[in-house]
């Protein structure tokens, strides 16, 4: 099973832009991919990059209105345009799981860090849940070539 550590984090906002992803799981992926190029094509990501607070880039799946969501997205104070797409989303202070690892590039690491978390630790979890709410891949840095970060999903313990 993956490694993983509990940490305890301060309350945290991330300024994103999102998409909406397909029902069906196995073009998740690909929407995902595809949402990437789009915002680093269209400038909204450097638009995004030159509004945060630090150098940490987040990847964000959560629900809303029944519906699954993907955001790009950096910690930042300031406020984007209106946009059905741009939103700031909030996570609560308290427990999360972090798991780390490193890849060749960014949606490889985030990819393989939700397969740890949602396919190994979270379902062999026996003191600690989630609960739902947004979980957040993060893109901490680059060394040698290789993308390095981590998974932060809010937990309670049981």
């Amino acid at each position: 099973m993956s490694e993983y550590t509990i940490q305890t984090k301060e309350a945290f906002t991330i300024l994103a832009y999102g998409t909406r992803l397909p029902d069906d799981y196995a073009q998740i992926p690909a929407a995902k991919a595809e949402w990437w190029q789009t915002i680093i094509n269209d400038g909204r990501w450097d638009q995004l990059r030159r509004l945060a607070d630090n150098d940490l880039e987040f990847a964000i799946n959560e629900a809303v209105n029944n519906e699954m969501w993907y955001y790009s997205g950096v910690q930042s104070s300031a406020e984007l345009p209106d946009s059905d797409y741009s939103r700031a989303v909030q996570f609560p202070a308290g427990e999360y799981l972090v798991i780390a690892g490193s890849s060749d590039n960014a949606g490889q690491l985030f990819s393989q860090l939700e397969g740890a978390a949602f396919g190994e630790v979270l379902p062999n979890a026996t003191d600690f849940a989630y609960v739902g709410g947004p979980n957040t891949s993060v893109k901490t840095s680059e060394t040698d070539g290789k993308i390095n970060g981590e998974i932060w999903i809010p937990i309670v313990r049981k």
